[in-house]
Order: structure tokens, then C-alpha cells, then sequence
């Protein structure tokens, strides 16, 4: 128990009369659920000894026959919760099991990617991991969906249409730059930094925002954070967002890119003056191993069928597994604008949104340190670099692509699963459960007819 930390959240509780203590916690799945208690004598204390018990069946984490968990607060992620009208304290939360040593479940996402970050120490003697998201999302005033047995709709509609390029355009035209200003202010108060935020390419009112590099944990943390006070944020206004791969037809996608690097005795592990896109050779190992491994990863950066209707070839959609400084259609992009050498990085394309973030970080990162430990050499297992256009006829015999639905990517997971069980992270039963969530989805989906096969069959 660290005290000077839990004085630190006491103290918090009496500065600002906090009433209630609210621990964050998301499913397999993703999606964020909470508990909350009110404030009594000690409570913290008793939250680290005791816990909180809860379900973990209905979290997509355990047979409903053997389904006791615990949930303990990491008193280093303590916030004020600005969306709780009664005084909160929010907490993400760690994820326990009921045995005699309260021993840490291991397919806790929080869990995993600690143990992440020490295995890539371990295993290549590199110190630690960064992170820079870029959150890609659309905002609409006035959004109607639903899908019954005899009905199946949706409905956005937005307050912009532009009839030329919508990338960085200005205001008045950009109508929600207010809004990024003050969620930018927002996310401040939750400690996740902003980059700097823009209008993005799509016309209908898509958004960007790009954060500051940290640590896997707290990137992963910070992911879930943007979300939720986004999306209570635009509540609060009477708008809706949306962080879907693919919200609209004819309309850019939603991505998650993610800027990435190492760093070994505070210095920047990847780099090298002079060589292609000043990555060095452990650099070029660690692209090797996620590009290898690219098909199997998208089981988890890419893991909704609505993912692969963004991932279609021929547009500005990373689908190739690939790396090029400046190629916005290659999966990795190595950012030719970047000068100093501690922000060196590159940049993995394909991730969305609708992934679980501890899972999605945590499973490129190991195919990173696969591709180190293993010397897999992006250019001799032929990934680039490539500068030019991926889909030039000259490279298309020579360039792999990313699954084109979430059923491969499945299929590729299965053949493609051991760089997951370094250290023994990836565990068979947390794989199981994946697929099976993710097959029921495509399996829900694939019986449901579709408004557009309307169109085309109904009167066949």
C-alpha cells in the first residue's frame, strides 16, 4: 500500500467534500462499466484490503458458475469526475480473483499490459514503450438507429457539408472548433494532454484529436478516458459522436492511429541519423514483427465487422502491410516531418476505435518484441520500404494485405497466435473468449438482412 499516495487521495476527498467513489472498469469487449460508493471513514483503506465484488460473467470474463471477482482502486489514477452532479472521485480499477492470495486476474487488460512492459525489458533490454493516439471521430446533431425483426434503420444528421477539402478547413466552415477547444480543456482536467485537434477529411463533420506520448498502461487509460468524456461531453451539448471505423458510406473512416517508440536509458531505442527514415536496426525488427504478425494482430486493432468497411483498398486506408516514410496507405507510416531524434517514431495505421485498448497496445507491442527477439527484417521478408503508391501495378504481386473482414482476421489469429503467449500473456481460455464474442457478432450480423439488400433484391 503506498501511503503517501493514499494521503494524497484523502486528501483529495476532504479538499473537495467528495461524496461518492467511483471505480471504472471495461469488459472483454471494451465498453466501460462502473460502481459506485459513498464516502465512509476509511474507505480507500478498506477499497485496497477489501475490494469491491462484482460479476465478472457479465464482463465477458468468466463462466457464469465460477463468476466472483474483485475490483481494487489504482489510487494513481484518481480523477474528479466533472459529469457526477454529487461530488465523485473516480478511480480505474484493477481486477482480482476471489482466491486465498487475491491474485491478479490475468486476462485483466490493466494487468496485461504491465506485464507487457516488463517482458519487452526482459526479453529485447529496452526500458519502456511510447504512445501518441490519434482520435479520429465524426460529431452529429441528431442521430436514429434501431433493428428489430421486421425493421432495420439508421439516420445521422450533420451540421456541415463542404464541397472542398474538409482537411484542416477553417471556421466558419469548421463549426465545431469551439467544441474541440473546450474538449481539449476538458480531457486537462482528466490529465490527458492534447497535441493539437482539427477538422479532418471527412465532410459530414469528422474530428481529430492527437495526444501527448505516454506509457502502454496510461495510453491505454488515456483511450478510455477520451471516450468517455467525449462522449458524456457531447451528451451534455445535445450532440452525438462517434468513433465507428466506418459511420457513413462514402465518407472517410474513423481510425486510432498510433505513434510508437522505445527508449533504453532515456534515450530514443529506435533511432539512427542516416538510415531509411532514421530508424535503426531494432527498430526495423520491431516493424518486422508487426507487420508478420499484421493479419492476426487485426483480430484485435481492428475487431468489429464495421472496421473492414474502412479498411478498403484503393482509398487512402492503410490496408498494406507495409512500411514508407510519408505513405498513408502503408499500415506502418514512418513521419517524414519529424526532426528531433527523441520524437522518432512510426506510426501503425490500421487500429479503430472499436477495439479493447489494453489488448490492442498490448498485442502490438508483443509483436514487436517477437519481431526484436526473432531479428524479422522488414525488408528482406519483403515490406518495404516503399515510398510509392502500394497500389501501382508494378507492386501489387509483391505487397500483402490486411484481412478484408473480421472472419479472416479470425482465421489468422488461429494460425497465428504464439508471439501472443510470450511470458504467457495471451492465455488459450482469454483467446477462446475472444473469438467467440467475435464470431457471435458475425454471426448476428450475417443473418440480419441489410436496408441496402432492400434495394437490391426486394423486388428481384
Amino acid at each position: 500500500m503506498d501511503k503517501k499516495l493514499l494521503k494524497k487521495c484523502n486528501d483529495l476527498i476532504i479538499k473537495h467534500k467528495i461524496e461518492m467513489i467511483d471505480l471504472k472498469c471495461i469488459d472483454l469487449t471494451g465498453y466501460l462499466h462502473h460502481i459506485t460508493l459513498p464516502v465512509s471513514p476509511n474507505i480507500l483503506t478498506k477499497l485496497l484490503i477489501e475490494g469491491v465484488g462484482f460479476d465478472g460473467s457479465s464482463y465477458g470474463f468468466r463462466k457464469v458458475e465460477n463468476s466472483d471477482m474483485i475490483l481494487i482502486p489504482d489510487l494513481s489514477t484518481a480523477v474528479l469526475d466533472p459529469f457526477r452532479t454529487t461530488p465523485t472521485l473516480s478511480f480505474y480499477a484493477n481486477i482480482l480473483l476471489t482466491d486465498e492470495k487475491r491474485s491478479p486476474f490475468s486476462q485483466d487488460g490493466r494487468y496485461l499490459a504491465r506485464q507487457a512492459e516488463a517482458l519487452l525489458k526482459k526479453m529485447t533490454g529496452l526500458d519502456k514503450s511510447w504512445w501518441g493516439p490519434e482520435f479520429e471521430f465524426y460529431i452529429f446533431h441528431k442521430v436514429r438507429f434501431d433493428t428489430r425483426t421486421a425493421s432495420s434503420f439508421y439516420e445521422v444528421e450533420h451540421a456541415e457539408e463542404f464541397f472542398r477539402n474538409a482537411y484542416h478547413a477553417a471556421n466558419p466552415f469548421d463549426v465545431y472548433d469551439d467544441f474541440r477547444d473546450d474538449a481539449c480543456k476538458l480531457l486537462k482536467q482528466f490529465g490527458v494532454n492534447v497535441k493539437y485537434h482539427h477538422h479532418e477529411t471527412g465532410e459530414r463533420g469528422q474530428q481529430e484529436i492527437e495526444t501527448y506520448f505516454t506509457d502502454l498502461l496510461q495510453t491505454a487509460d488515456n483511450i478510455v478516458t477520451v471516450k468517455y468524456a467525449l462522449f458524456n461531453f457531447a451528451r451534455q451539448r445535445d450532440l452525438f459522436i462517434t468513433f465507428m471505423p466506418k459511420p457513413m458510406y462514402q465518407q472517410p473512416g474513423n481510425g486510432l492511429h498510433l505513434h510508437l517508440y522505445a527508449t533504453k536509458n532515456n534515450k530514443n531505442a529506435f533511432y539512427k541519423k542516416g538510415e531509411y527514415g532514421n530508424i535503426n536496426q531494432t527498430g526495423r525488427y520491431f516493424i518486422g514483427g508487426m507487420l508478420k504478425h499484421g493479419p492476426a494482430l487485426s483480430a484485435f486493432t481492428n475487431p468489429s465487422t464495421n472496421s473492414y468497411k474502412r479498411l478498403v483498398p484503393g482509398f487512402e486506408a492503410p490496408v498494406a502491410l507495409t512500411y514508407g516514410t510519408a505513405n498513408r496507405a502503408s499500415a506502418i507510416r514512418i513521419p517524414k516531418y519529424v526532426n528531433d531524434p527523441d520524437a522518432t517514431r512510426f506510426e501503425y495505421r490500421p487500429p479503430d476505435a472499436t477495439a479493447n485498448p489494453y489488448l490492442c497496445l498490448t498485442a502490438i507491442l508483443l509483436a514487436g518484441i517477437d519481431g526484436v527477439v526473432n531479428k524479422i527484417d522488414p525488408v528482406k521478408e519483403g515490406f518495404g520500404p516503399f515510398d510509392k503508391n502500394i497500389h501501382d501495378d508494378t507492386l501489387k504481386d509483391h505487397i500483402h494485405f490486411l484481412p478484408r473482414n473480421l472472419a479472416e482476421a479470425l482465421d489468422a489469429l488461429a494460425v497465428d497466435n504464439k508471439f501472443l503467449k510470450l511470458g504467457n500473456l495471451f492465455s488459450d481460455e482469454l483467446l477462446d473468449q475472444w473469438v467467440n464474442i467475435k464470431q457471435q457478432e458475425i454471426k448476428s450480423i450475417g443473418t440480419m438482412p441489410h436496408p441496402f439488400e432492400f434495394k437490391l433484391y426486394f423486388n428481384l
